[in-house]
């Protein structure tokens, strides 16, 4: 039996306060296509933008990246588009983005 190498997830997470900046729309139609065009090549199947429902501190958005696998993730990290991904973050925000892998249990 092969067994297949299952997806990588990635969830990125803004976590700020209320009055911190954070363009919602710049995020899903600039920011999110440019990752995914940065990155697809290496292997990014897809990604989501989350956002709560309640206007209260903490978490101001979360996306979810799903990579076809570790190596996919590792590569589009280390790429040269990385640096531009990297870039455009403070055109939308100023709260920094924490990651996290994701481990199925």
């Amino acid at each position: 039996m092969h067994s297949q190498a299952s997806p990588t997830v990635v969830h990125v997470r803004y976590r700020g306060a209320r009055h911190d900046r954070f363009d919602r729309h710049y995020y899903v139609d600039v920011h999110l296509p440019l990752v995914m065009a940065a990155w697809g090549r290496y292997g990014l199947l897809g990604l989501e933008a989350f956002f709560p429902a309640s206007g209260s501190e903490g978490t101001v958005a979360l996306c979810e990246c799903i990579f076809r696998d570790d190596a996919a993730l590792d590569a589009a990290f280390a790429s040269p588009e990385a640096a531009r991904v990297m870039a455009d973050v403070p055109r939308f925000t100023a709260i920094a983005p924490t990651r996290f892998r994701l481990l199925p249990l």
